[in-house]
């Protein structure tokens, strides 16, 4: 196969914290001769780059701008707290907001999580992010929320997570330009999903192979051909009479 014969990549864009890897494997096992690229975005940059045609489809994170975009919620992923592993959080398996009210709470300008109204005491200055945030944590000043999936992307040896049990949830969607739903997005969309390989959203599956009739011989040989009288159970091949001796004359009474 030429480069010009080679099907174009099908590009997947996603954001910070979203692992692929399992949808990127069942696509290379379902469409082996359409590569798949991936682009890393942030969340912030996603929907312009899939407006702008720079990815086929993106797994980002809501809310976005919709401005002509399709969506389809995934999963959703609960927040969690990060600290140093001498802190108090430490000690316990869940927080609540309140919990954290007297706690000096970093706010990096690229955070995803959606709040109503900031937790604890705000940073002097807001990290750039999360990173940033991250680090500053790690040197012990302040804490910091975040959904779960960016917690074990910035996964330290010297800092902790912990669950916030009523703080904002974040969700993840499959996004693409709506007016671009190829069938290749269809594919993906499926896989996403858990479709099967045969499912009737996916690709059309291979036709069934025509049943083979039965040779006229053979037919033939299954069926009796019309007017023959089957033997009936017990008589001989001829149809004539039972097997055996001559009828004998019965006896004269004397």
């Amino acid at each position: 196969m030429t480069d010009a014969d080679a099907s174009p990549p099908f590009r997947l864009a996603y954001v910070p914290g979203v692992t692929p890897t399992k949808w990127v494997r069942i696509w290379a096992e379902r469409l082996p001769d359409v590569p798949l690229t991936l682009v890393p975005v942030s969340a912030s940059d996603a929907p312009d780059q899939l407006r702008g045609r720079s990815a086929d489809v993106g797994l980002v994170r809501l809310p976005i701008d919709r401005t002509g975009l399709s969506a389809i919620p995934l999963y959703t992923e609960i927040p969690v707290v990060v600290a140093p592993k001498d802190h108090v959080v430490a000690a316990v398996d869940e927080v609540s907001i309140a919990d954290l009210a007297d706690e000096l709470i970093q706010h990096p300008l690229d955070d995803v999580l959606v709040w109503d109204r900031l937790p604890g005491l705000p940073a002097a200055d807001r990290p750039a992010t999360t990173a940033d945030a991250i680090e500053l944590v790690a040197a012990g000043v302040g804490l910091l929320v975040v959904p779960q999936s960016l917690a074990r992307l910035h996964h330290r040896k010297d800092l902790v997570y912990r669950t916030v049990s009523d703080g904002p949830e974040s969700r993840i969607a499959l996004s693409w330009p709506e007016d671009e739903t190829t069938e290749l997005v269809e594919e993906f969309i499926g896989i996403v999903r858990g479709r099967t390989v045969n499912s009737s959203r996916g690709r059309t599956p291979a036709a069934a192979e025509p049943r083979k009739k039965r040779p006229a011989a053979a037919a033939a040989r299954q069926k009796p051909a019309t007017g023959t009288r089957t033997p009936r159970s017990g008589t001989g091949a001829k149809g004539g009479k039972p097997k055996g001796g001559k009828k004998g004359k019965p006896r004269r009474r004397s």
